[in-house]
């Protein structure tokens, strides 16, 4: 079977974003090279690369590189002084930037050792073309302790031929060709959110109880994204009054998932995007409850960003639109992780970050990911627009203790 890219995997791959996660481990499970060597022969991706089709033979496909080397994936380093968990969100913020050559399967892993308390961390990065974030929760669980066992074809596997992709390309084309509707995109509230975004990238965390989080969204009739735009929405802007700006409104683009969950071996992206402009201001409560309501009446609204980026890249604007763009202030992801604890390398898994990434000219975007009761929300931004992170990020935990601390009023 060939295994070719979707038309959103085709967006994801022309928009250069690497995503991935911080898996934090009680201490150093050892021998990383060999642990992963051996379990992701039941990820099939991850031994593969991609690459273009003649023409008249389809979208790109993924081969097996039968020039795979393990060693050039997976990596040590030791986390500097005093080894807490702003070194290594910087060392991940460097691994997040730095491109991963499209020549080789589209994943690194980077081994931390030196934390504080003995601990060590494995972070995984992998282009957006290889998968979303259910599938990245798919590959997660093929490489920790207990994965169950999977059948692999022997690798490496041949090529298809010409022939075979005009005909795979062939079946898949549409039986029915039709425009696709575009609906005239609104224009947000001008603020300083939005700025063409430079090479850097800081990361920082903020963290809360997902089952008190939980709580808390059910009383205003919400979910707990619903809550965590609340506590985000407060945040930017409490930021944005404290820059002079006093903006009411701010359009947030959500992602949204069409599949509840993948197999490693049924990876790539298959994902809608649900912009929606939420409120700043009022308390906590009022604008959750507001929020709720607006969620809810646009859940059936979810579209894909697919056909507008396509013709965007057809007139040759798709970058320059990127960089211009207005329609969006920032962009909230929100992945339900595992609920029971896991181990890797004998190791406990003592806490899951996700990793990803802001473009285009949207100065800071936020991701959320749960692992058992905890709910890490990262915070990643261009420093040199987002100077004041420190204290957005303040802010926003401020906005969920206050949240998950429900009970108190």
């Amino acid at each position: 079977m060939i295994d070719r890219t979707s038309s959103d995997d085709v967006m994801s791959l022309n928009s250069g974003m690497q995503v991935g996660a911080v898996i934090v481990l009680e201490r150093d499970p050892g021998d990383v090279e060999s642990l992963l060597a051996d379990r992701i022969r039941g990820v099939p991706r991850l031994r593969r690369r991609l690459v273009r089709t003649p023409f008249g033979c389809g979208r790109p496909i993924w081969v097996d590189d039968t020039e795979f080397d393990i060693t050039g994936h997976v990596h040590q380093v030791a986390c500097p002084g005093p080894g807490d968990e702003t070194a290594l969100l910087d060392i991940a913020s460097a691994l997040m930037t730095r491109p991963l050559p499209l020549s080789s399967p589209l994943w690194s892993a980077t081994l931390v050792t030196g934390l504080a308390e003995n601990r060590a961390a494995l972070i995984l990065v992998f282009h957006h073309v290889l998968s979303d974030g259910i599938g990245g929760l798919a590959v997660l669980a093929n490489l920790v302790d207990g994965a169950p066992p999977t059948e692999t074809a022997a690798f490496p596997a041949p090529a298809p031929t010409r022939r075979e992709l005009a005909e795979d390309a062939w079946l898949r084309l549409p039986r029915h060709f039709s425009l696709p509707r575009l609906q005239r995109p609104s224009l947000g509230a001008r603020c300083s959110l939005n700025q063409p975004t430079g090479p850097r990238r800081q990361q920082t965390m903020a963290r809360t109880s997902v089952s008190r989080l939980h709580a808390a969204a059910h009383s205003c009739g919400g979910t707990v994204n619903d809550a965590l735009l609340t506590a985000v929405t407060g945040a930017l802007g409490t930021l944005l009054a404290e820059r002079g700006e006093n903006v009411e409104e701010l359009v947030v683009s959500i992602p949204v998932s069409t599949r509840r969950s993948t197999t490693a071996t049924h990876l790539g992206n298959s994902t809608g995007v649900m912009p929606v402009a939420l409120p700043t201001g009022g308390d906590h409560w009022s604008r959750l409850t507001r929020i709720a309501a607006i969620t809810r009446s646009h859940k059936k609204s979810v579209t894909s960003a697919t056909p507008i980026f396509r013709a965007l890249k057809a007139f040759g604007v798709a970058d320059w639109f990127m960089n211009h763009q207005r329609m969006v202030h920032t962009v909230v992801t929100n992945v339900h992780g595992p609920d029971h604890p896991m181990r890797l390398g004998g190791a406990t898994i003592t806490g899951l970050i996700p990793l990803s990434a802001t473009t285009g000219n949207v100065t800071v975007a936020f991701a959320a990911l749960s692992y058992t009761d905890t709910f890490t929300v990262t915070v990643v931004a261009d420093p040199d627009h987002v100077p004041d992170l420190p204290e957005l990020t303040q802010a926003l935990q401020e906005g969920l203790d206050a949240l998950a601390n429900h009970d108190s009023f």
